[in-house]
């Protein structure tokens, strides 16, 4: 079996040690197995995206010794082909529209809940008709309609990475209590959502292997229930450690004094950064 896997960044800021981590990582597993490495750039989020940062990237990969087989991906030029497929659920009464915002949805988490993911949507406009839909809701999955249809056992991933290593299974019931009805698209802006066109993108482009950081996890069930509802396949998950500061917290886009590009400016060498990285 062909080895592919990607590397998939928002060209909303800098690259850091971290996303270099899971870069060369990612290039560096496809090598290793005789396979392909992608580059796909996540620009759906057409407010922060900017031509810059992509450029900055291609950069900072091609100065790392990276490179990619094939042409670069862009969800923004593929957001018609996310929409037509999303369009393919309404029949199947599981969607529903939204018009809470961000900050609704934040508020009714009036208690953080140990081992969620993400703020859990409490279901407010759940039961509303799609003929109902106005101009700017959002898109929601119905989960629990979702889980109904699909076969449980079906529900499967196969983990690499060294904290989770192993088979795992999505359980229903966890799955509605941590993952709830997110967003899969929102009209007003035009956006399909991140798990959404991921799920595509590594289906249309043969992805056998995600590598990813280890804070995304917990995310994977969202993806392996979007798969099963679309028959598309399940590559394996690698979630690998995070590059973290002195403190022990996570990089983050703003920490621009870990970029690579500064590391570069100051005449450190790929190699180097590989070190700084323990690679």
């Amino acid at each position: 079996m062909d080895h592919v896997t990607r590397f998939a960044p928002s060209p909303t800021g800098p690259l850091h040690l971290g996303h270099a981590y899971s870069a060369i990582l990612a290039h560096d597993m496809a090598r290793a197995a005789g396979g392909r490495f992608l580059l796909r750039m996540e620009d759906i989020d057409r407010k922060r995206s900017m031509p810059e940062w992509e450029a900055a990237i291609i950069a900072d990969l091609r100065w790392l010794g990276l490179r990619w087989d094939g042409p670069i991906h862009r969800q923004s030029e593929h957001i018609d082909r996310y929409n037509s497929r999303l369009e393919a659920l309404d029949g199947r009464s599981i969607l529903y529209p939204c018009s809470c915002t961000r900050g609704d949805t934040r508020a009714a988490a009036a208690a953080p809940q140990e081992g969620v993911a993400h703020p859990v949507y409490p279901g407010t406009c759940r039961g509303r008709p799609m003929a109902d839909r106005q101009p700017d809701d959002a898109l929601r999955l119905d989960l629990d309609r979702a889980l109904s249809l699909l076969d449980p056992a079906s529900l499967g991933f196969t983990e690499t990475g060294p904290a989770h290593a192993g088979r795992h299974r999505v359980d229903p019931a966890q799955a509605r209590d941590a993952i709830g009805d997110i967003v899969l698209s929102r009209k007003g802006e035009n956006i399909v959502a991140y798990f959404l066109a991921s799920a595509f993108d590594d289906a249309d482009q043969g992805i056998t292997h995600v590598i990813r950081g280890e804070d995304l996890f917990d995310f994977t069930p969202i993806q392996v229930i979007l798969q099963r509802l679309f028959g598309l396949p399940t590559p394996v998950y690698h979630h690998h450690r995070l590059i973290r500061d002195g403190a022990g917290r996570r990089l983050a886009k703003r920490d621009d004094a870990r970029s690579i590009a500064r590391y570069r400016d100051e005449g450190a060498a790929p190699s180097d950064i590989r070190r700084m990285i323990g690679l």
